[in-house]
């Protein structure tokens, strides 16, 4: 049986936005029947079965939380390809039918890393019972 895939977003050279990424070590102890893969947000995507499951940082929220509407993404601005984005793969991937349900665990950029561990750990093992 092949493990289920969380894809962990980030920029590893940008403080804000490596929290995902470094808890990957952690989530790889405490939670061994998911595949943590780490990816670049602009990458090619590739739903299994329609479907995403994705940590990444997210602005203007205090405690992990969970999204699922790809409504709620805010569209950043694009001028060049360079500024293509997750939001802007999401909905595109959506829109071309191949994107059925998405799941986003939003992280904070301001949680330690034992926090945000604990509360992803918790969210993430409510799903596989």
């Amino acid at each position: 049986m092949t493990k289920p895939i969380i894809y962990l977003c980030g920029n590893p050279l940008l403080a804000f936005d490596s929290l995902p990424l470094r808890l990957k070590p952690g989530l790889t102890k405490a939670l061994p029947q998911f595949n943590f893969i780490e990816i670049d947000p602009t990458e090619n995507l590739h739903p299994i079965n329609g479907e995403l499951t994705i940590i990444d940082t997210i602005l203007d929220i205090d405690n992990v939380k969970i999204f699922t509407d790809i409504g709620q993404i805010k569209n950043s601005p694009q001028y060049s390809l360079h500024d293509l984005d997750l939001g802007f793969n999401l909905k595109l991937l959506q829109k071309i039918g191949t994107l059925k349900k998405v799941t986003i665990y939003g992280v904070p950029p301001n949680l330690s890393i034992t926090v945000a561990l604990s509360q992803i750990t918790t969210l993430l093992k409510k799903i596989q019972d």
